[in-house]
């Protein structure tokens, strides 16, 4: 299975979650997440449900479609 798509996505979320200047523990918290499913995510490791990706987006404060903001260029 190619995961490059969840490297992606996850690339995504650590990018916002840096530029908001908060922790993956923080995220977690504020996503009701844990730390290491955060991490998961981030490192493309988890195929992430659309639930999960309401809460990411409520605890950074931006739309789901935001989350969803790469390019073909970002699969790499």
């Amino acid at each position: 299975m190619d995961r490059s798509i969840l490297k992606a996505f996850g690339n995504r979320i650590k990018a916002i979650r840096l530029e908001q200047g908060i922790s993956q523990e923080q995220l977690g918290q504020l996503a009701e997440l844990d730390r290491t499913y955060i991490s998961g995510i981030e490192r493309g490791l988890r195929n992430v449900s659309l639930i999960n990706i309401e809460r990411l987006s409520a605890a950074l404060h931006v739309e789901p479609a935001e989350l969803l903001k790469f390019s073909e260029a970002d699969y790499v």
